[in-house]
C-alpha cells in the first residue's frame, strides 16, 4: 500500500499590505530551492511534532509507504500572488503524476489560505487534486484549529481531521491519526461519513486557547463524543477571523463509521455547544502601562508575559510593533526582554558593530506605522548569534529552523531581541540563543497571541493580552468586514431567529 503526502500551508491576513511571494514559500519551507518532497521531508520531519512527523510515524506504525511529493509553506502574511500558488500547486501534481500508483491521499494544509484569485484556496487545491486523482481515491485532510473551512473543502475530502489544541502541541498526533484512518479506509475496515456545520460565528485568538475556559472544557466534551461508539473523530475549527472572506469563522465536522444520521446528530449536538458559549468568546485586553504598575507592586512574583497578539506574525503582522517597548524604555524598567522584533537592518548593523559596540539605532516600525514608531536610540549590542535553532517545546518539537542573524540591545534598562526573518515568538529558545533566558526576567513582551503559552506558560506567574493596535488586535471594531457573511455573531447580534439550530446551517 502506497500514500502520497503533501500540500502548501498559509494563514492569509487579509488586512495587511505584506504580499505573499513564491520566495517565501522556498525560504521557509526549508527544503530547499524547489521545495523537495521525498527524502528531504523525511530527513527534515521524522521524529518531530509537526504534521509530517505524525504523517511518517503512522505510516510506519500501519506498514505502508508514504510517498512525500511537497511541504510548502510559508510564514503568515498578506494575500498570496497567484502565480506562486499555481505554481506549487503545478509542482504537486506532477510529482504526484510521477510518483506512480497510490492508494490514498494525505494533505497537509493550514485552511485560511487566500490568493488573488481564490478566497477558498484550500479548495481550489482540493479541486484540481480530485480531478487529478478521480473521485474514488480517498482523500484524509489535516488542517489548522484557525482553518475557515468551507462546505467545498469538507465535499471534496473523505475526512478532515484539524488541530484539537492552541497552542498547536498536538500537530504529530493528528497527522498520525490521519495516516492511520487513512489506511484503515484503504484496507475496507471503516467507511467515514463526514458532517459539516458552519456557524454564524467569529471568535478572536485569545479566547480560542484550549488551556483556557471555556475551550477546555468543550474540548473535553469533544474528547468524549469520540470516544462514543460509530464516531471516528471530530474537528472543531475556531476559524481565522483576520482574513475578510465569505467563509471566515467557526465550523465544526463529525466523521462516523458507515451512519450519516450519527455523524449528523453528533455534528448538530457539537454545533450547539460551541454557540451556548459564544459570549464566553471575548478576550480582555490589558494596556502595557498597566502591566509595569502590576509588575512593580509585585517584584517577586516570578516572570510576566505581555501577550503582544496585534503584532503577532503568527497571524500576518509585521513583529516590528514598538508601542510596549517604548513605554518600557520611557519606564526606565529594569528586567524586561522585548522580542523576536523583525528588524533586519538593525540586526545587520549590530552584527557589524560586534558585541560590545553602542550603534545609533532606530528600532521597529519599519513595515507600516499601524504597530508604533520607530524607536531612534543608541543601542548597546549585548550578544548576537546566527539565529539557527532548534524547537524544545511542545510546538513543532524537535524541527529545526532559523531567524537569521539576530541580535540582543539594550536600550536603557531593557533588552529587544531583534531578528532577520520573522518568527513568532512561541519557544523559549528563541530568546535563550540570543542571551536572553525567560525564566532570568520580571517581564517579557512576546510576539505571539497564545502559542506561547505552550513553553513559557509553565515558567509565567502572570500572563496578560495586550492592549496596543495592529492588524492581529483581537477587537472586532478594529476592521472594517466587507465580504464576510452576514448576519455573524458578534458583528451582528440580531437576525439569528429566535435560537440557532445547527440544522438551519447544514450545507
Amino acid at each position: 500500500m502506497r500514500i502520497a503526502s503533501g500540500g502548501i500551508q498559509h494563514e492569509t491576513n487579509t488586512f495587511t499590505n505584506m504580499p505573499t511571494r513564491l520566495a517565501d514559500f522556498v525560504r521557509d519551507s526549508n527544503c530547499g530551492p524547489e521545495i523537495a518532497g521525498g527524502q528531504t521531508v523525511f530527513k527534515r520531519y521524522r521524529g518531530t511534532g509537526a504534521i509530517h512527523g505524525g504523517y511518517i510515524s503512522g505510516a510506519e506504525a500501519a506498514g505502508v509507504e508514504l510517498v512525500p511529493l511537497l511541504c510548502a509553506k510559508a510564514q503568515p502574511s498578506g494575500i498570496v500572488e497567484q502565480a506562486a500558488f499555481d505554481m506549487l500547486l503545478g509542482r504537486f501534481l506532477d510529482r504526484l503524476q510521477q510518483a506512480g500508483p497510490v492508494d490514498g491521499l494525505l494533505l497537509d494544509l493550514h485552511g485560511a489560505m487566500v490568493t488573488e484569485q481564490h478566497d477558498d484556496a484550500e479548495g481550489a487545491f482540493l479541486a484540481a487534486v480530485r480531478d487529478a486523482v478521480g473521485p474514488d481515491m480517498p482523500i484524509v485532510t489535516t488542517l489548522d484549529l484557525h482553518a475557515n473551512i468551507t462546505a467545498r473543502m469538507a465535499e471534496l475530502s473523505n475526512v478532515i481531521i484539524g488541530f484539537d489544541t492552541y497552542p498547536h502541541v498536538d500537530m504529530g498526533e493528528r497527522g498520525h491519526e490521519a495516516a492511520l484512518l487513512l489506511a484503515r479506509m484503504i484496507r475496507g475496515e471503516v467507511q467515514p461519513v463526514q458532517a459539516y456545520r458552519q456557524l454564524p460565528l467569529l471568535t478572536m485568538p485569545p479566547m480560542q486557547c484550549t488551556l483556557r475556559e471555556p475551550m477546555q472544557s468543550l474540548m473535553q466534551r469533544v474528547f468524549q463524543m469520540e470516544r462514543e461508539p460509530g464516531v471516528l473523530t471530530a474537528t472543531v475549527s475556531m476559524g481565522f477571523p483576520f482574513a475578510d472572506i465569505k467563509d471566515a469563522g467557526v465550523s465544526i465536522l463529525v466523521t462516523a463509521d458507515n451512519d450519516r444520521a450519527l455523524a449528523e446528530r453528533k455534528a448538530d449536538e457539537l454545533a450547539s455547544w460551541l454557540w451556548e458559549i459564544r459570549d464566553e468568546l471575548q478576550p480582555k485586553l490589558t494596556k502595557i502601562e498597566d502591566v509595569i504598575a502590576f509588575a512593580r507592586q509585585h517584584p517577586d512574583d516570578g516572570l510576566i508575559v505581555f501577550a503582544d497578539g496585534s503584532d503577532n506574525p503568527g497571524g500576518g503582522a509585521p513583529a516590528d510593533g514598538t508601542v510596549a517597548l517604548r513605554a518600557l524604555i520611557d519606564a526606565n524598567f529594569e528586567g524586561a526582554v522585548v522580542g523576536v522584533l523583525f528588524d533586519p537592518e538593525t540586526a545587520a548593523q549590530a552584527h557589524a558593530a560586534g558585541v560590545g559596540a553602542t550603534i545609533d539605532a532606530k528600532i521597529g516600525a519599519k513595515c507600516n506605522r499601524l504597530h508604533g514608531e520607530p524607536v531612534i536610540t543608541k543601542a548597546y549590542v549585548k550578544a548576537l548569534c546566527d539565529g539557527r535553532f532548534r524547537y524544545r517545546g511542545p510546538m513543532n518539537h524537535g524541527v529545526e529552523d532559523n531567524r537569521g542573524p539576530t541580535a540582543t540591545l539594550v536600550v536603557g534598562c531593557v533588552e529587544i531581541v531583534v531578528s532577520t526573518q520573522r518568527r513568532q515568538t512561541w519557544d523559549t529558545e528563541l530568546l535563550k540563543i540570543a542571551g536572553a533566558d525567560p525564566a532570568d526576567r520580571k517581564l517579557a513582551v512576546l510576539k505571539s497571541a497564545v502559542h506561547f503559552r505552550a513553553h513559557f506558560g509553565p515558567i509565567a506567574a502572570h500572563i496578560f493580552d495586550a492592549d496596543t493596535p495592529g492588524i492581529h488586535r483581537p477587537d472586532f471594531a478594529t476592521f472594517d468586514y466587507r465580504k464576510v457573511r452576514r448576519p455573524i455573531y458578534p458583528l451582528d447580534h440580531s437576525g439569528f431567529g429566535n435560537a440557532f439550530t445547527s440544522a438551519a446551517k447544514r450545507q
